[in-house]
């Protein structure tokens, strides 16, 4: 990773872009990928993608999600303070005591989860329960509603943490929204590498950062609508599961550094999935594999049957603490899975079908 493309990365993890409120992130990633892309476009909720015209008329679709997790406002109480909702799975159990960016009328705001004194909150017994997050409340420096009025914040206006990222030893990347803003930064430095060879790629390739991945995945099943690509590489990160405290039995094995993770079932079509394990073979690069009985939970389940199905894969990137302001990923990870993509983009032929047949 050169210092120019840590600075993106850390660029785009810092730009707040909470669910539903995607496009000051989509702006930073859109101007650094459209040095590599002949175009970059966005539809009315603000997918944005860049495109790689091919010789062919095969589309492959590299798909990300660019929304992150937050809360939004839900009530102002006759105190001044602010109640919260979710946007998208925002972990209450870890909100009290920290600082947020609420987004305004008049710009940012910054408030304070509060905290009551563990000497307080303690029941008779001495144990307490995570806040639920109806519980949670935030100060704004207000004492009643129109003094929060007059900061410019209303019921509705959407926040986040306001930890940014940060290097952790010298082969991790600790963050907030790593969760998916690390798959527009891989998809951007897959379309470097391909300007970087300077082979014109057979199939055009439209790298995707869809919008509300967090909620549904809405924005990737508009977006594929229009765009109608001939197969689809979904990229997410999965839970790294080598950390303390995580049953395997339950939850697979899944390790830090130890490569990008394809998954089996569910939405991933079995050809395709194959080529990405040849792929990797051929290259050298270790993946990881994982199961998925009913479905995948990421923008793949709503992209393999739009129209009369779009063969796709998931490709995942390993992370600790998912869904916190120290999402945790590995350096080696993010680079073998550019390293992954590049090969499987510059490899495909005009020929090449992921169709099934009798």
């Amino acid at each position: 990773m050169t210092k120019t493309e840590h600075d993106f990365l850390f660029k785009l993890l810092e730009t707040p872009s909470p669910v539903g409120w995607e496009m000051p992130g989509q702006r930073v990633w859109a101007k650094y990928v459209g040095k590599y892309a002949d175009s970059v476009e966005c539809d009315t909720y603000g997918s944005t993608w860049a495109t790689v015209k091919g010789t062919s008329k095969n589309v492959l679709m590299l798909e990300s999600h660019a929304d992150e997790i937050g809360y939004i406002v839900k009530q102002v109480t006759k105190d001044g303070f602010l109640r919260l909702d979710r946007l998208g799975g925002s972990d209450a159990a870890t909100a009290r005591g920290r600082r947020i960016t609420i987004f305004g009328d008049k710009g940012e705001i910054t408030g304070i989860i509060g905290n009551t004194a563990i000497h307080l909150r303690r029941d008779s017994l001495g144990t307490e329960k995570a806040p639920k997050v109806n519980e949670l409340w935030v100060d704004v420096g207000a004492s009643n509603p129109k003094e929060v009025e007059a900061l410019g914040l209303r019921v509705g206006h959407p926040a986040v943490y306001q930890d940014g990222p940060m290097d952790l030893g010298k082969d991790l990347i600790v963050s907030r929204a790593i969760d998916n803003r690390i798959g527009g930064y891989i998809h951007a430095q897959v379309l470097k590498a391909v300007k970087a060879s300077k082979k014109k790629p057979v199939w055009t390739i439209v790298a995707l950062n869809a919008v509300q991945e967090e909620i549904g995945g809405m924005g990737a099943r508009m977006a594929t609508n229009r765009l109608n690509p001939s197969a689809c590489i979904c990229l997410d990160v999965t839970h790294a599961t080598d950390t303390p405290g995580i049953d395997n039995s339950q939850h697979g094995s899944v390790k830090l550094g130890g490569g990008p993770s394809l998954t089996h079932g569910a939405a991933n079509h079995p050809l395709l999935v194959k080529r990405l394990i040849e792929v990797a073979d051929e290259a050298d690069i270790k993946v990881q594999h994982e199961a998925a009985g009913r479905f995948t939970g990421t923008d793949t389940d709503k992209i393999y049957d739009v129209h009369t199905g779009i063969p796709s894969a998931l490709v995942s990137l390993p992370l600790r603490c998912m869904h916190s302001v120290v999402e945790t990923a590995h350096r080696r990870d993010i680079q073998e899975t550019i390293d992954l993509l590049t090969a499987l983009v510059l490899g495909l032929k005009a020929k090449d079908s992921f169709a099934q047949a009798l």
